[in-house]
């Protein structure tokens, strides 16, 4: 848009020149001073150019413009055309294509104003339900990335989540539909989690509880994916409720989704099963929204996933993720995403992380420190 808004006041003024010169050039007829070509009302195109990129104040400047040509055209000592009544209708025609391009750009420019303060009010309400994920957790580290869609996309409801009281548990999500409903029904989603995590002892129950808490708010149409993980120092267990499956990344390079029986979304299914898989020291785990899975360039070819993470097994796991999305960025046309998409990395880390002392033991949990560290129950 930027592009098209710098180029088209040069096309506009392009095509006066143009039509100017021909009015200059074009041969008279026999006995008469008038030109055999009255290019006067395709002055008025002018300003239907830039009305679709530029805001009104512009618009009636070219607007302003080509009636000043017109007038000019109509002149004495150029086709002294002015006691015809044709010429009044050109001048006529020309103010009303005018008026009409200066009311549209007026009309598109209100709305590009609403539109922006909307998003903009989806996209802070967003990130004030989206946690800083801590650093990590004993013998844990996380971190995670949001990456918004285009210019053009309303705001999503993708999430993300962690609990770490009594349990260290993950949560990533991504709530149906877009705009502040989708917002609104995410922070739910999180809610539910933290309402639950903390105190069910299997994640099959935490799925169950977060369904029986949503299901009253949701719609007939509303319904929201995650997938839940549970760390432990030898092994991760994981519960889906329909979302994408978690790709294991292992510190040998292997690359492999974790299969898991996909249970039905949250607000629409109450059947949830749990599986647990080993990871070691140095082995990283990525979750994902379908963001990422579904970008596809401009042929319409998906993302290869495992081969984009078959390098993201090295250096500091914020690097990781950084170089994922440089990744989908260079997949889809023009680095503009078709959907939000929000990634959490958790990795085993090869030492022990350094436990915390016991006065900041005793400091409540704030998921806005960046550096906190806490228990694990293992």
């Amino acid at each position: 848009m930027e592009r098209a808004a710098a180029f088209v006041p040069y096309a506009a003024t392009l095509w006066l020149a143009f039509w100017v010169a021909v009015d200059l050039v074009a041969p008279t007829s026999e006995g008469s001073e008038a030109r055999l070509v009255a290019p006067d009302t395709l002055f008025a195109l002018a300003p239907m150019i830039v009305c679709a990129v530029m805001s009104w104040r512009a618009t009636a400047m070219f607007a302003a413009a080509a009636v000043a040509l017109v007038v000019w055209s109509g002149s004495g000592w150029l086709n002294d055309t002015w006691p015809q009544a044709q010429q009044w209708i050109r001048l006529i025609d020309v103010v009303l294509v005018g008026a009409a391009a200066v009311l549209i750009a007026y009309v598109r420019v209100r709305r590009e104003q609403q539109l922006a303060r909307v998003t903009t009010i989806a996209e802070t309400a967003q990130r004030a339900i989206l946690p800083s994920l801590p650093a990590g957790a004993d013998g844990l580290r996380m971190a995670a990335r949001y990456l918004s869609a285009a210019e053009d996309a309303v705001v999503g409801g993708d999430l993300y989540d962690c609990c770490l009281e009594g349990y260290t548990r993950v949560l990533v999500g991504d709530m149906r539909g877009k705009g502040l409903a989708a917002v609104e029904q995410a922070a739910r989603v999180i809610r539910s989690f933290r309402q639950a995590a903390a105190a069910k002892h299997h994640l099959s129950d935490v799925a169950s509880s977060m369904h029986a808490y949503l299901e009253p708010f949701f719609g007939s149409e509303e319904f929201a994916t995650a997938l839940l993980v549970e760390c432990s120092p030898d092994s991760i267990t994981l519960t889906s409720a329909g979302h994408p499956p978690a790709i294991l990344i292992s510190r040998d390079g292997a690359v492999r989704y974790l299969e898991v029986p996909a249970g039905l979304p949250l607000g629409i299914g109450d059947d949830f099963s749990e599986t647990t898989v080993a990871w070691g020291t140095g082995d990283r785990l990525l979750l994902y929204t379908d963001g990422l899975s579904e970008a596809r360039d401009a042929g319409g070819e998906f993302l290869q996933l495992l081969d984009a993470c078959a390098k993201l097994g090295t250096g500091t796991i914020e690097d990781a993720l950084a170089a994922l999305l440089d990744e989908v960025r260079r997949h889809v046309p023009h680095g503009d995403l078709g959907d939000d998409l929000a990634v959490v990395m958790l990795e085993h880390p090869p030492a022990v992380s350094v436990v915390p002392s016991q006065a900041s033991r005793q400091q409540p949990v704030h998921w806005s420190s960046a550096k906190l560290i806490a228990p694990s129950r293992r």
